[in-house]
């Protein structure tokens, strides 16, 4: 089992840019010194700072706009940790600079590197980037054949529809041969049998689906991956918010402000993105939108989060592990980026401490 943190690299209202880089690197030192194997940046683009009071919900901003630079920064203060990116946003970079960038990174850690990869539902980010969204599929396609081109060719060619290369050498090659452990992620219906049929690790979360529906998903991933005669019965990381207090109590209590108001955030975007062009059936914005806004805190409790004690959330994490047939579990440790920093950094501790010790 693979237990490791997400990072949104957030700043708060009221704080610096500087102030969110500093709590960045402290989580990231947390991680190695606790015995966690991995850290996992967001890629987040464009969310401007927003007043937490605002009754639209307010938006907490992040500096993680370009991971890979931050994720070179944690490689150099770091011995042991795994380092990824959940996810990079393929179609949003050239491919040729995104393997040269992330062959880089496996050399400057050593060959510690997870290549987490995806399209982002976030439209705005396309927006910004003057990329159609609904290009997204293709280009990722595409983008990934290229960084596999040329991570496994010396020297290779390649001809699409975004991308015409000519005998392109990519130095350097990656340190893990053949290239960095891959992990897709799948949000969509249409997208987890897609990635099993590939043979490729997945990545989930409990933001826009629940656990119920998961398991059923999971299913699919892992049918697919069968019937193409890949080994195993799949690879699946999760992404789970969990927190933690002293007390059950004082979980639920020091971070539901915060989490409500990320899941109503959640819903605004999904209603709000519903009938922009590039939006599919698949994705069901629109039923999202409308389950997450009338969704409680005991519904995220009961069916999208781990908060509690330690011995609480140990319990939680071995039925989910069982239920979801997991090999990875990855935290999401501030959901919504209003708790309080020590608190933070004190739910990590325990994590590191006596949740994850109690589940291996």
């Amino acid at each position: 089992m693979h237990y490791g943190l997400v990072m949104e690299c957030d700043y708060r209202y009221g704080h610096s840019i500087e102030e969110g880089f500093d709590e960045a690197f402290a989580i990231a030192d947390l991680a190695e010194k606790g015995g966690l194997d991995g850290v996992w940046l967001a890629e987040r683009h464009f969310a401007a700072p927003k007043d937490p009071l605002d009754p639209m919900g307010g938006g907490i901003p992040s500096v993680v706009s370009t991971p890979l630079i931050i994720c070179s920064a944690i490689a150099a203060r770091t011995e042991r940790l795994r380092i990824g990116v959940g996810v990079n946003v393929l179609p949003l970079i050239h491919p040729v600079r995104m393997a040269e960038e992330i062959a880089t990174l496996d050399h400057i850690s050593h060959g510690r590197v997870d290549f987490g990869i995806g399209r982002s539902g976030f439209m705005r980010a396309y927006e910004g980037y003057d990329i159609p969204y609904a290009e997204s599929r293709e280009r990722f396609q595409e983008n990934l054949e290229i960084i596999l081109a040329a991570w496994s060719n010396e020297k290779f060619s390649y001809e699409g529809k975004y991308y015409t290369l000519h005998d392109v050498c990519v130095i350097p090659k990656p340190v893990q041969q053949p290239f960095p452990p891959i992990r897709m992620a799948a949000t969509t219906k249409e997208t987890f049998p897609q990635v099993g049929k590939l043979g490729y690790p997945i990545f989930v979360g409990l933001r826009g689906l629940n656990r119920p529906d998961l398991v059923v998903l999971l299913e699919t991933y892992r049918e697919a991956w069968r019937e193409a005669g890949h080994a195993g019965n799949g690879d699946v990381y999760l992404r789970i918010p969990i927190y933690l207090g002293k007390t059950q109590e004082t979980a639920y209590a020091e971070a539901e402000e915060s989490t409500m108001r990320s899941y109503r955030r959640m819903a605004q975007n999904f209603a709000l993105s519903a009938s922009n062009a590039g939006a599919v059936a698949s994705e069901d914005r629109a039923a999202r939108g409308v389950a997450l806004a009338a969704i409680t805190y005991e519904d995220l409790i009961r069916d999208r989060l781990a908060y509690g004690s330690p011995d609480s959330v140990i319990s939680q994490l071995k039925e989910i592990t069982a239920e979801l047939g997991l090999s990875g579990i990855v935290a999401e440790t501030n959901v919504g980026g209003l708790i309080p920093r020590e608190q933070v950094a004190a739910s990590i501790d325990l994590f590191c401490k006596e949740v994850v010790p109690g589940l291996r």
